[in-house]
């Protein structure tokens, strides 16, 4: 089979990806996510919070409702629907390193939960943090002149 050939069977057997249904989904649930911490964010700062003390706590409140809806088999019913609209939102972040402890949470705490947990977003963070590190090393050696 030649890769013409593979690439017109690949186009015959795969459905069509509805992309206006996928994108309008991604729209609607990103932005009542992000509606969503602009509430917790004014709510914050009307209990007398400082703006940056408000943003932590939204950060927060985000963080641990998408821990619980992973946790609780929620979230990636609401990812079906919106696709990336749940990804990009710090929501994503904590689904991502939510999700493999509760993959492999069988397997126990320590060979399942405490080894797979950083799967996903494990190196997300540590190259983020290296690059980060690297990126104020330069900054501080720039300044010195």
């Amino acid at each position: 089979m030649t890769e013409k050939e593979y690439d017109h069977l690949i186009k015959k057997l795969s459905p069509p990806s509805p992309i206006w249904k996928d994108c309008l989904g991604a729209f609607v649930i990103g932005g009542l996510i992000c509606t969503l911490g602009q509430w917790l964010l004014n709510r914050y700062s009307g209990w007398g919070l400082e703006e940056t003390a408000a943003g932590t706590a939204t950060s927060m409140t985000l963080v641990a409702l998408s821990a619980l809806l992973t946790g609780l088999s929620l979230y990636d019913n609401i990812a079906k629907y919106a696709g990336a609209g749940t990804l990009v939102p710090i929501t994503g972040f904590a689904n991502a390193i939510a999700a493999p402890a509760v993959e492999f949470k069988t397997e126990g705490f320590i060979l399942g939960v405490g080894a797979k947990i950083f799967t996903i977003a494990g190196p997300v963070i540590l190259y983020g943090v290296t690059a980060s590190v690297v990126y104020g090393l330069i900054y501080w050696i720039t300044t010195l002149f």
